[in-house]
């Protein structure tokens, strides 16, 4: 059994190489939404966060042979727990990175966290469009009235995003509720819908939205502020699912 910890858009086809040359698979996702994996018979999903002690025990009751990181690139938590657990069980871990697409360049900056993101994004002085999820609000909320600068935020519409949202405080008109990633279009469309001057992002890389972002808020003359990758050490570690297969198929010989 082949352990495929995902939710990106890598997820499903990397899930349909590992069936279709005879693994069997466990796709497991953080969250219920819609993710197509296919229907081929070697393929299940499983729903609901695992920290390392729950997938040490998934591993153990499955007969895991091998962990697949295929998670968001800033999934550290999630990195972290499979890359642990996998060591624990004495069981090859190998991660799928997207590659990024941002550089550094003008009207766009950096930061090693959302701390510092928040604190950059309103020392301009105007309305700030936060794309990072919901996970992360609170830093925003305070400097935004710290300075006085209007924040809208645009999160899953899922009820745990729309109801972090509100509990941190921003209103319920602030908020796009919707699923990305975004075209160049819409994302100009939600920086003119308020007024933006700032757009606050991850660069999750082109399958991500990222490259959109960027030539919206280009194209609208946004400043946009970057939240930096997390560092992730994992030896087996490819930006391309035909690496990654190349390497399963070396390491983990399909059982017949």
């Amino acid at each position: 059994m082949i352990f495929l910890m995902g939710g990106t858009s890598e997820t499903g086809p990397l899930a349909g190489s590992l069936a279709d040359r005879g693994y069997r698979v466990i796709v497991s996702t953080a969250t219920d939404a819609p993710l197509d994996v296919g229907g081929h018979p070697n393929i299940r999903r499983r729903i609901g966060r695992l920290g390392e002690e729950g997938l040490c025990a998934l591993f153990r009751e499955h007969a895991v042979r091998a962990a697949v990181d295929a998670a968001h690139p800033y999934a550290a938590e999630a990195h972290a727990a499979i890359r642990q657990a996998a060591r624990r069980i004495n069981i090859p871990c190998f991660r799928l990175d997207r590659p990024g697409v941002v550089e550094e360049g003008e009207g766009i900056v950096f930061a090693t966290d959302h701390d510092e993101a928040a604190r950059l994004a309103f020392s301009f002085g105007t309305p700030v469009l936060l794309t990072t999820g919901s996970r992360n609000l609170a830093p925003y909320v305070r400097e935004s009235r710290r300075v006085g600068a209007p924040l809208a935020a645009r999160v899953l519409p899922q009820p745990e995003s729309l109801d972090a949202c509100r509990a941190a405080g921003v209103p319920d008109d602030r908020i796009i509720a919707a699923r990305g990633p975004f075209s160049v279009e819409e994302n100009r469309a939600a920086i003119r819908r308020f007024g933006v001057g700032v757009v606050v992002t991850k660069d999750s890389g082109e399958a991500g939205g990222s490259a959109a972002k960027v030539q919206a808020a280009r194209e609208e003359k946004c400043q946009l502020v970057v939240v930096r990758r997390p560092q992730i050490c994992c030896a087996n570690t490819f930006d391309s699912i035909e690496g990654l297969m190349q390497a399963i198929s070396t390491k983990i010989p399909v059982r017949r």
